[in-house]
């Protein structure tokens, strides 16, 4: 028995001893694959520099690739001869012209992508080829946007990491350093205020503001690796991946065929593209936020009917409102109104749908939407009404009743003043 008893100690002396040589090994890096690219580059200045921290944050470095499946070479080596020698495969730097058909060799192969994320697209290289960048990289201009310009090069992050460029919050940032910079677009014939523009607009409010992801940016309307400016025939198709009502309404209106006739962009006429504010009825109006005038003739038909639309707008928005004030009211004291809260729901919905059935331009079509949104909050309304009218009653028979209890008190009291003397 002393011989397993000592036996079992030196087992577990030796796994202790273990454990602790293996901890140790971690704490110092051994057995962990040299780099010596990472030795000599991270003590370089910043324009050769990579810090050992930085290269760990790359999505590459945590899947396993090293500097050497870009770049060539052997990193397991300390002579700089070995280490960049063509013999082991050594790039040196890459060409701008060759980074996408470098980062191409894996991302276009099926089988070796699906290693580390099977759901990862592979048509990405032949997608950027028939993009406005790829047609003009591949015609010698060397300023248009390869894979690095977006994606990063040593610290490149996935998409879903709040802190990589391509992030959805941070897409719009990572295009305007190319296309917010006047001089670098010099020579390319397009705007250069789309950044500024879209910072004041609705989607980038509900991006950057209120942190929706599924908000428009950049990459949405344009694509990504296939990025083009949609066609003024074609504006439609994209902003209904989003608005697919409001399309169904303008494909009923009018001014589908006319503008097409006209080659005008669609929704951008009256939508703008880049600044889209938050839509109000002041569009259907003659004032500065107006834009039906910007094209109809005072007095014409299509004004007659415009000041119909926005009339009907009016009267049920303050439909709306007068019953909200009133059930208000009740609510506030103490009447229950539940029900036609409810009620007033279903007026806002209606209020909304002739708000989006005003893409079509029917007033057929917008009247049935207000005439059952006006159905409801005059419903609504009196039942607000009839709360008050309750209320009323029960605050007339409130005061009838403190009088009775008052007299009644004070009856009593004079009772008892009589007894006492």
């Amino acid at each position: 028995m002393a011989i397993l008893r000592n036996n079992l100690r030196l087992y577990g002396a030796a796994r202790y001893f273990g454990l602790a040589y293996v901890v140790l090994a971690a704490c110092l890096g051994f057995g962990q694959t040299k780099n010596s690219c990472l030795d000599c580059h991270s003590v370089l200045p910043d324009a050769l520099g990579v810090s050992q921290e930085t290269f760990s944050q790359d999505i590459h470095a945590q899947k396993g690739l090293t500097c050497t499946s870009c770049h060539g070479g052997d990193a397991t080596s300390d002579d700089p001869d070995k280490a960049m020698s063509r013999k082991a495969g050594w790039k040196g730097k890459i060409d701008r012209k060759q980074i996408p058909q470098l980062c191409g060799t894996c991302h276009s192969d099926p089988a070796y992508i699906r290693q580390f994320n099977p759901s990862l697209r592979t048509d990405q290289l032949g997608q950027y080829r028939t993009s406005v960048h790829g047609k003009r990289l591949a015609a010698g201009d060397t300023k248009v946007a390869v894979c690095t310009d977006c994606h990063s090069v040593h610290d490149l992050r996935a998409p879903s990491d709040p802190r990589s460029t391509v992030n959805p919050v941070n897409v719009a940032s990572t295009c305007s350093r190319c296309h917010s910079d006047a001089g670098y677009m010099k020579g390319y014939s397009i705007p250069t205020d789309q950044f500024a523009k879209y910072s004041t607009s609705v989607h980038y409010q509900a991006l950057a503001v209120r942190g929706d992801l599924s908000a428009p940016t950049c990459t949405t309307c344009h694509g990504n690796h296939g990025a083009a400016p949609p066609g003024v025939d074609r504006v439609q198709n994209v902003c209904s991946n989003c608005h697919t009502f409001q399309a169904q309404m303008y494909e009923k209106s009018s001014h589908k065929a006319a503008f097409q006739r006209a080659s005008l962009p669609g929704c951008v006429v009256c939508h703008s593209n880049h600044g889209i504010i938050h839509p109000t009825d002041a569009k259907l109006g003659t004032g500065p936020d107006a834009v039906c005038m910007q094209c109809h003739t005072p007095g014409d038909a299509c004004d007659q009917a415009r000041a119909g639309l926005l009339s009907s707008l009016k009267r049920l928005d303050e439909a709306v409102k007068s019953a909200d004030q009133v059930l208000g009211v009740a609510e506030s004291s103490g009447m229950e109104v539940s029900e036609a809260r409810l009620g007033q729901d279903q007026a806002r919905d209606s209020l909304t749908k002739a708000r989006v059935t005003i893409h079509s331009f029917r007033t057929d079509l917008v009247d049935q939407d207000i005439q059952a949104g006006l159905k409801i909050a005059a419903k609504d309304l009196q039942a607000g009404k009839e709360a008050m009218v309750e209320r009323n009653y029960r605050r007339v028979g409130l005061g009838i009743s403190l009088i009775a209890i008052g007299i009644a008190l004070a009856g009593l009291w004079l009772y008892i003043r009589k007894i006492e003397s």
